[in-house]
């Protein structure tokens, strides 16, 4: 995808299979807003194609593309896109109206739809009436009631603040995993993404920097990048010196690590869930407090590594006070490297 000669999306190859989540991720100007647009037919891409359930919708190389209304697709946008005059029932039926469906058959699929959801006794109500969570059903139920072979989520959470997009995302995971949805789901919250997702497409520069499934993007990330967006824990500047690795600039040991030429670079991810309060893993750091924040799961600790400016991050059962040395201890098979060169 470009515009002009300027190229937005590029090497990308995705595949979707039935009733599975793929989450688009990444920063904004990444490219997950455009990759949407062009499955959707808001765009058009000038190579390769699209398809859905089979169909080919758009091949720039046949001069096919198919506006979006002849894709059989649903969408559910981050506004939710109700019409306020209008009762949720007929919120529902719109997009079988503009389809000419016959009142009956309409009137049993928004039955059926608003069932699917839950709100099978409000479709007299008007959006005005319902809460945020429900709005958000009524907005899937119409993206559903035609019964499509793929479902666009566009940021639906993203106009919420966090204490509600932590609630709603829970409500939206059990609600797509119940109806067996096939979507394509953009988020640039990670939490969403984990929560939502059989596999999730790490986007960066227009191009994706890792695809794989939850579980693998948090024990295995492709690279730094992924690492840092994801915000997996610290990643430390390493060289490689006498037959193993130190953090840069100093004597403090990360142990043997992979293979390297002397003077080698790289980068090494310390996750957060790996690191620990007190001596008692196989490896430790020491550390210096610089602040604390009380969560209701604990404290949550800014720590710089002693004799460095490298910040760590720790979930602690216990208070600490600023100032106060303390030791870390972390497993060497939990670090993660990322070669940078010599």
């Amino acid at each position: 995808m470009a515009y002009g000669a300027t190229t937005i999306l590029e090497g990308i190859d995705l595949d979707l299979p039935k009733g599975q989540v793929l989450a688009l991720l990444g920063a904004s100007g990444s490219g997950k807003t455009t990759l949407l647009r062009l499955v959707a037919g808001l765009l058009m891409p000038v190579a390769g194609q699209v398809q859905i359930a089979g169909r080919t919708v758009a091949d720039p190389a046949q001069g096919l593309a198919l506006p979006p209304e002849k894709r059989g697709l649903g969408m559910v946008f981050q506004d939710y896109a109700l019409w306020p005059h209008l009762s949720v029932a007929r919120n529902v039926a719109f997009p079988l109206e503009m389809s000419r469906i016959s009142g009956p058959e309409r009137a049993a699929r928004v039955t059926r739809a608003l069932d699917r959801v839950g709100l099978g006794a409000m479709a007299d109500r008007r959006p005005s009436d319902l809460s945020g969570g429900q709005q958000q059903r009524v907005a899937i139920a119409r993206a559903i009631v035609a019964e499509p072979p793929l479902v666009l989520f566009d940021e639906p959470l993203s106009n919420l603040d966090r204490e509600l997009r932590e609630t709603m995302v829970d409500e939206l995971a059990q609600l797509v995993a119940e109806l067996e949805l096939s979507a394509v789901y953009v988020t640039h919250d990670h939490a969403e993404a984990l929560a939502l997702a059989h596999r999730i497409a790490v986007m960066r520069g227009g191009g994706i920097e890792q695809l794989a499934s939850p579980a693998e993007l948090i024990d295995q990330p492709a690279s730094a990048a992924v690492a840092d967006f994801l915000r997996l824990g610290t990643l430390l500047p390493a060289r490689r010196r006498g037959g193993g690795w130190v953090i840069e600039g100093t004597d403090i040991s990360l142990g043997h690590g992979p293979g390297a030429a002397e003077g080698s670079a790289a980068q090494v991810l310390l996750p957060e869930r790996a690191l620990g309060l007190g001596p008692r893993g196989p490896a430790r750091l020491e550390a210096v407090v610089r602040g604390q924040q009380v969560r209701s799961t604990g404290f949550a600790l800014t720590l710089t590594i002693a004799g460095t400016d490298q910040v760590l991050r720790l979930l602690a059962p216990h208070p600490a006070r600023p100032g106060e040395a303390v030791a870390l201890s972390y497993s060497q098979d939990a670090l993660r490297w990322f070669p940078t060169g010599t």
